[in-house]
């Protein structure tokens, strides 16, 4: 099991930024690759941003490319989300995941991922 703690969300003014980190524990060893996914009221939930593990190759949502940056670091296996110009549209509950395999061409699906932190709740004011 991998257990998934994220941290760093909270209420930023439009054109803010916020930086979001997500702690890896348990049986971390193999890990595929890593995201964060938002889930806004009303909404299904929807993928934002991933990094595979072992070559650090990024994945991003097309409403938030040149905005958001993922990043990790393997030694802490923690995972980081540095939002930059965030927009009301942005509010959402964001969950960071671990994938233990899967392939690139499924990186942005909810099921390549088998497991999910509690999630950190955004909320962007206009």
């Amino acid at each position: 099991q991998v257990q998934l703690v994220e941290s760093g969300g909270g209420l930023v003014q439009a054109g803010g930024s916020l930086r979001l980190s997500c702690v890896a524990s348990g049986r971390t060893f193999g890990t595929y690759a890593m995201g964060w996914f938002r889930q806004a009221p009303g909404k299904e939930r929807e993928f934002v941003a991933a990094l595979t593990w072992s070559m650090f190759t990024k994945y991003y949502a097309e409403s938030v490319k040149g905005r958001f940056t993922i990043s990790g670091d393997t030694g802490k296996n923690t995972m980081y989300l540095q939002m930059s110009m965030l927009k009301p549209e942005d509010t959402a509950v964001y969950y960071c995941a671990a994938s233990g395999g899967g392939r690139p061409a499924d990186i942005t699906r909810t099921h390549t991922f088998g497991f999910w932190g509690r999630g950190t709740q955004v909320t962007v004011s206009s």
